[in-house]
């Protein structure tokens, strides 16, 4: 980046963490698109600096065509987008610039896809497999399965799933803690399968805490073998493990399970807007997409029972 460009990112990413609280993943991003932003700017200008205020509609539409030619998907380019626009309005409410041309060029029109997810036969063929290893009781074995259970059982992100607490577990009540995109809490109810799955986990959590004494993370609740908070890959690794075990489960991320846990839902008579906030989502538009899946089971079924189908 730029050195004369580096202080108003700065100033801004440190807006986001300190003043409007939000989640590093995400500072993370908006430091990326700004940097390739700042990149390309230079280039333009053929200077090490520039007056915001100089950036118009043309220069916003060679900006997109700059990540076209980099080969960027369109979601990442109308995230890229969406940082420009977020900085701009920074800048103007902190009166350095007079307008955003940020909003002068519209987002790249995104496909909806439909999401990866299993059938309630693959669900089955799942957990009796990940359950018959973990009944031999080895640590890691009783841990995934206690992990593959919270996944489709809550609707769980990945980073929600590891960064649950043990204090965000309520057992008892079948409730658990999540701490969402944006750092937003929501209480979700836990399954009686994944109840007794997470009971049996925290027996030998804790022998393994005992274990390695001090050296043990006791606040985070899935720990690696070493007692720490376990890693995204490690969560990744351990899901994708057992979903290859599934027929066509291979390539299915840990996604997968939040879809699958959404698809179910919906297929059962769940409201969307339930649905919803058991999800975290911000807006009803992205959970809809779990209904195109629902949709087509009763087309089926349509075409199946009907007589003039």
């Amino acid at each position: 980046m730029p050195a004369p460009a580096a202080p108003f990112v700065a100033a801004f990413l440190t807006h986001l963490e300190k003043e409007r609280d939000v989640a590093p993943n995400t500072v993370k991003a908006y430091r990326r698109d700004l940097d390739e932003f700042c990149a390309f700017l230079g280039a333009h200008y053929g200077a090490a600096s520039w007056d915001w205020e100089k950036v118009d509609r043309l220069t916003m539409r060679g900006f997109l065509a700059h990540l076209t030619r980099r080969g960027l998907a369109k979601r990442s380019m109308a995230r890229a987008l969406s940082a420009v626009r977020t900085f701009y309005a920074f800048l103007h409410r902190n009166d350095l610039v007079e307008t955003n041309p940020a909003r002068a060029v519209g987002s790249p029109k995104l496909e909806k896809y439909l999401p990866g997810h299993l059938d309630r036969r693959q669900v089955e063929t799942l957990f009796a497999a990940a359950a018959t290893r973990a009944g031999e009781g080895k640590y890691t074995d009783v841990r995934d399965l206690a992990i593959l259970e919270l996944f489709y059982s809550a609707g769980l992100r990945l980073s929600e799933l590891r960064g649950v607490n043990r204090a965000d577990l309520d057992l008892l009540a079948g409730l658990v803690k999540v701490r969402g995109k944006g750092r937003k809490e929501r209480i979700v109810p836990v399954g009686k399968h994944a109840q007794l799955a997470l009971r049996n986990y925290e027996r030998v959590r804790d022998l393994l805490c005992k274990k390695l004494g001090l050296a043990a993370d006791r606040t985070a609740f899935f720990l690696s073998q070493r007692g720490k908070r376990m890693s995204v890959k490690g969560v990744q690794n351990a899901v994708t493990h057992w979903l290859a075990q599934v027929d066509e489960g291979a390539g299915l991320s840990t996604h997968a399970l939040r879809h699958t846990f959404a698809t179910h839902l919906l297929d059962a008579g769940a409201d969307l807007r339930a649905v919803q906030e058991l999800l975290g989502h911000a807006s009803i538009a992205t959970t809809q997409i779990y209904t195109h899946t629902s949709v087509e089971r009763l087309r089926q079924v349509y075409k199946t029972a009907h007589p003039r189908a």
